[in-house]
């Protein structure tokens, strides 16, 4: 894919010239940095005929679209996402993004922190839901891992 890199700049892997395919390989390679190969392959391999395109579109359009662009970090759209993930209450897709928050370089501490201002803007009790889900996912790494 050819890019203009003032383009590039501000619309990471959507470029004017950007097949679907271009957009869709950058998605995937994001997504794959993001969330683990363990994730994506498990995705994949879950994908029938009735889910093909919903993993395709999240793929370009989320991961291809959105994750590449250089406006923000991945450290800081790993805390969006928490933050908007708490708010509507997806704990499944809040354990696999404290992962991936993990994996974009933010620590315990920030996620807690993250967690901890969600209690003033999101609620209470979906602080405490999403506390208990990072508890889980922290629980899982540690257990994972070798003495």
């Amino acid at each position: 894919m050819s890019t203009v890199s003032g383009d590039a700049e501000r619309n990471g892997a959507v470029q004017a010239d950007a097949t679907a395919q271009d957009i869709y390989d950058a998605g995937m390679v994001v997504r794959r940095e993001v969330l683990g190969d363990a994730h994506v392959d498990r995705a994949n391999a879950n994908k029938d005929s009735f889910t093909e395109d919903y993993q395709d579109m999240i793929t370009r359009i989320a991961w291809g679209g959105i994750w590449t662009r250089p406006g923000l970090s991945r450290h800081m759209r790993s805390a969006v996402t928490l933050t908007a993930l708490v708010a509507h209450g997806h704990w499944e897709e809040l354990a696999m993004h404290v992962r991936a928050a993990l994996n974009n370089g933010l620590s315990r501490d920030e996620i807690k922190e993250i967690l901890l201002q969600t209690a003033i803007y999101c609620s209470v009790p979906s602080a405490n839901s999403a506390f208990k889900t990072a508890q889980t996912v922290f629980a899982e790494i540690d257990a994972s891992e070798p003495n």
